[in-house]
């Protein structure tokens, strides 16, 4: 485009098109390998997978005696139970848990005998306090997106999931070239006349602030040749170059000739005030900037102009809200001793923002690393009921939240698939998921809580999926069922298949141990259906009462040898290499309510879900059937 000195172009038209063309020229973030330990404040080039369990080995959650369970039942007050010196183990906290044993009994609630026998009055639960393999989290599972900046309990997170290197979007180096005959190095005796060179340092630590690296070059006295061969080289070792002062009209300003000589210019002058005679070139992909001469001009002109870019290169998005008000979305309960800091999954639905509390384990680091605030319940405060307004301190940009899709219901990889790509095609889109079983998700809708949920829900009268309950439990409608996939639900066993399962039948084998998932849950649903149908009884399960709120989480028990068998898709089983006896192929799908229907952001995820990326990250994973994904199968 051909330019002339100055425009008078809007500083909205100018800086659009200029990204524009920086962007249709490559401009994009480069990416580079670096230890996770020194990542913090970084952004993930590529979504970062966990290679190991967290905890890798099932570890006491309390000092106290190890025992197996079932030895302990029938105990009461009135019935106490005697076991022997060979029926448990002593244990601290964090001790791996002893072998033989599936449950902790705290030691305050232990009666020492002098014999060495201990006397029970209340009976053990299986696996109680114990931190069981994969509850933080469990290997393969999505531990950040892509374009993800890095928090310190994400490092954390990626540590404990066996990440010690990650490929991270690089530094931006840019360079800044001070130029003036009059200006000089601050020195504590300049001479008349001389004018102390700060911009530098003014710019090196804002493009430091936002992500950057400054290189600085020494100050260039007002000859074309020198400027020339400085601007020169610095386009050739930089990602963009700030070119400062000289970019006027004054007896001396080459500094849009020396830049429309060595790359294009797209505009020179902006309808700004200061920072009017502000120069945007390029060359190819790389920025050059003529920045006035005048510290307030130059810092505004960054501001509006580099910055935006350098967000860009980045893969970042910058927000300084600190506090907003939002609506719980479940209920909290709270100790009365104890001021408690409650993090949060936060997002906008139909103009209001929702807090979603996550899980509160003090182990569960993931949660922090994943939490966009934190509620404070005040010391002696019982905990806040679900529909009340909290006030929450912001962990991510509020913009982000503004901006992020809210899916609440019943849990599958895909949704962090699905999550990912959204993100990497508009970086300025997120999306924020909590995993608590399809009837979770149908509750939180009819809430107005979540722009959309997933559910697998069978309904045992005719085999059909989600629509019977749809209609039970939103009796008024407004909510489309939007095709997802379908998915081969099956039972997931160790390698090898040792107990030569080969049936639903044969889960009631003597010994078996058995891992089931949440209450409200699909998968829940189907296990007591086909107990039902089966002439079964669920409680005859060992284990029934063991509750995973993931499928992932289902595998890890099992891979671990904490239990033979559980239910869960074919996509968690090969993820951690177990054996899979497919059950039945069952439709996922998304329940999106009216409200939401219109939504751009929605619309876009339904455009990613129809998209060629998506369908070929569910075949790698595996275990899915894809059909027309997207399309509104019925209207309620």
């Amino acid at each position: 485009m051909a330019f002339s000195y100055l425009n008078n172009v809007s500083l909205e038209k100018a800086r659009d098109e200029y990204i524009d063309k920086l962007k249709a020229e490559g401009l994009k973030p480069k990416s580079e390998l670096i230890n996770v330990s020194a990542a913090c404040g970084r952004i993930t080039a590529v979504p970062v997978y966990a290679k190991l369990c967290s905890p890798h080995y099932h570890a006491c959650a309390m000092d106290g005696i190890a025992i197996m369970a079932h030895l302990s039942f029938g105990a009461g007050e009135t019935t106490p139970v005697t076991l022997g010196v060979d029926d448990y183990t002593i244990v601290d906290t964090g001790d791996p848990l002893p072998d033989g044993c599936d449950a902790v009994i705290m030691i305050e609630d232990v009666i020492k005998n002098d014999d060495g026998s201990v006397k029970l009055y209340s009976p053990a639960a299986p696996w109680q306090h114990i931190r069981q393999i994969g509850e933080d989290i469990c290997a393969g599972e999505m531990i950040l997106p892509a374009l993800k900046e890095i928090t310190p309990a994400a490092i954390g997170s990626m540590i404990a999931g066996g990440c010690l290197e990650i490929e991270v979007i690089s530094k931006p180096v840019i360079g800044i070239i001070p130029t003036g005959d009059e200006v000089v190095t601050p020195t504590a005796s300049p001479k008349p006349g001389d004018i102390l060179e700060f911009n530098s340092s003014i710019f090196s630590a804002m493009v430091e602030e936002w992500g950057g690296k400054a290189k600085v070059y020494p100050i260039v006295p007002d000859k074309p040749e020198l400027l020339r061969q400085t601007l020169s080289d610095a386009i050739d070792s930089c990602d963009a170059v700030l070119l400062n002062a000289g970019s006027s009209a004054g007896r001396d300003d080459y500094s849009v000739k020396i830049i429309s000589e060595l790359a294009e210019v797209l505009y020179h002058g902006i309808a700004i005030k200061p920072g009017k005679p502000a120069i945007l070139g390029y060359c190819g992909a790389k920025p050059v900037l003529g920045v006035p001469g005048y510290p307030v001009s130059g810092i505004i002109v960054i501001e509006q102009l580099l910055k935006p870019i350098l967000d860009l290169m980045c893969g970042k998005v910058n927000d300084s809200d600190a506090y907003v008000t939002a609506t719980l979305s479940r209920a909290i309960v709270s100790g009365l001793k104890y001021k408690e800091f409650v993090r949060v999954r936060m997002g906008s639905v139909d103009g209001k923002l929702i807090a979603s509390p996550l899980n509160r384990g003090a182990g569960v680091v993931s949660s922090f690393m994943k939490a966009d605030g934190i509620i404070e319940v005040a010391q002696g405060c019982e905990g806040i009921l679900a529909g009340e307004s909290v006030n929450v301190r912001l962990l991510r940009p509020k913009s982000e939240l503004v901006n992020s899709i809210v899916i609440i219901g019943s849990h599958d990889p895909l949704l962090d698939e699905l999550g990912n790509l959204l993100h990497l095609k508009n970086n300025n889109l997120f999306v924020s998921s909590s995993h608590v079983g399809s009837m979770g998700g149908i509750m939180a809708l009819k809430r107005g809580e979540a722009h959309l949920g997933g559910c697998h829900l069978l309904n045992e009268a005719d085999g059909s999926y989600n629509t019977a309950y749809i209609k039970r439990y939103l009796p008024d409608g407004g909510v489309r069922l939007v095709e997802c996939v379908g998915r081969t639900q099956g039972i997931m066993v160790k390698s090898g298949n040792p107990l030569g399962i080969s049936c639903f039948e044969d889960l009631f084998k003597g010994g078996l141990r058995y891992v089931n998932r949440q209450k409200g849950s699909g998968t829940r649903v189907l296990l007591d259906y086909l107990c039902k149908t089966n002439g079964f009884d669920p409680n005859m399960l060992y284990g029934y009462e063991r509750e995973e709120f993931t499928h992932t989480a289902v595998a890890a028990q099992i891979a671990a040898d904490s239990a033979d068998a559980g239910f869960g898709i074919y996509s968690a089983a090969k993820m951690y290499g177990l054996d899979f006896i497919p059950v039945c192929v069952e439709q996922y799908d998304l329940i999106i309510p009216d409200y939401a229907w219109d939504n751009p952001m929605v619309q876009e995820l339904i455009s990613v879900l129809q998209s060629p990326e998506f369908k070929q990250r569910l075949n790698e994973l595996g275990g899915y059937t894809v059909n027309a994904p997207g399309t509104v199968r019925e209207r309620f």
